[in-house]
């Protein structure tokens, strides 16, 4: 299998994962606080790198979700108890944090294996210089890493999917239900947080920020239905990938800038032309809507005289 698969397999399964608890955010109306956690986690990884001196997923997982964690609970005591808004409080937060994952990662840059530009802008093209012999093929680490990230995060859905839909549309009914809305708020930023560490490696903290909002918010745009809207956004998580691979080659740019791009020019397709919510779809209905008074009027003023 050439290169351009295993890269095109790599950013759809990133983007998929993110997808799939970066719509749970859109629901939320907590898309900012994906872009926050995706940023605050350098820290955690960082130190995660200081104590363990390894690339080991399993402490960079912990790093990350403990200091997302954190992120959450930092932005909703800003905002209920420090009266700040919450816009406020998540830029105030994940600047301060990430500003600190850098400074440590510059202090320490000598002692970890770990580049401000690696993190940011990742390097997708680079995923078939690691590979491990699967069934006598030479599959790219990062595919068995995203690939079971992908498996976990359906899972997660797939179980919890009751859960997750009722505290994101009616938290006082999950109350009533006896769902913690609190609880599963810090379930699924533990998740938004191990998901951006996980991919971060591959395809930057950018992409991951891309793939965590506009699918999600894409597909919200298509349909009004919760199922629909998580299949679209894998569908449109498996676009961008392939979209995005071919014009960064014909471009000659940043494969996972590309991607970004793509997947932003595709919530611009649906925000226009959506049949759901569309924005020329929404003007045509009104202009039908005023032209069938404008007839009623005139048809009873025909009567009247």
């Amino acid at each position: 299998m050439d290169a351009a698969f295993w890269i095109i397999l790599t950013g759809t399964l990133a983007g998929a994962s993110c997808a799939l608890v970066g719509s749970f955010l859109v629901l939320r109306k907590m898309s900012m606080l994906g872009d926050a956690i995706s940023h605050a986690v350098l820290p955690g990884i960082v130190i995660a790198f200081l104590m363990t001196g390894s690339r080991s997923s399993i402490p960079m997982l912990l790093g990350a979700a403990l200091f997302g964690l954190l992120t959450a609970f930092i932005v909703e005591t800003l905002h209920r108890k420090g009266k700040l808004q919450q816009d406020a409080s998540i830029g105030v937060t994940f600047t301060w944090l990430f500003a600190i994952g850098v400074i440590l990662i510059s202090r320490y840059t000598g002692m970890v294996d770990l580049d401000q530009d690696c993190v940011l802008y990742g390097e997708i093209a680079y995923v078939t210089l690691d590979t491990v012999a699967v069934w006598g093929v030479q599959v790219p680490s990062a595919i068995l890493t995203l690939g079971g990230l992908f498996i976990v995060n359906l899972l997660f859905v797939g179980v919890s999917f009751k859960e997750l839909k009722i505290t994101a549309f009616d938290p006082s009914l999950a109350l009533s239900l006896g769902i913690s809305a609190t609880l599963w708020h810090y379930v699924l930023m533990g998740m938004v947080s191990m998901t951006t560490v996980a991919t971060f490696w591959s395809v930057g903290a950018i992409l991951v920020v891309a793939m965590l909002i506009a699918p999600g918010a894409t597909a919200w745009l298509l349909t009004d239905r919760l199922r629909s809207m998580l299949l679209y956004s894998l569908l449109l998580s498996l676009a961008s990938a392939i979209g995005g691979y071919y014009l960064a080659v014909a471009l000659d740019g940043s494969i996972a800038g590309a991607m970004a791009v793509v997947s932003g020019i595709l919530f611009a397709l649906a925000l226009f032309f959506s049949p759901t919510h569309g924005i020329l779809v929404r003007r045509i209905r009104l202009r039908r809507v005023v032209e069938r008074e404008a007839k009623i009027k005139g048809g009873d003023a025909a009567l009247q005289s």
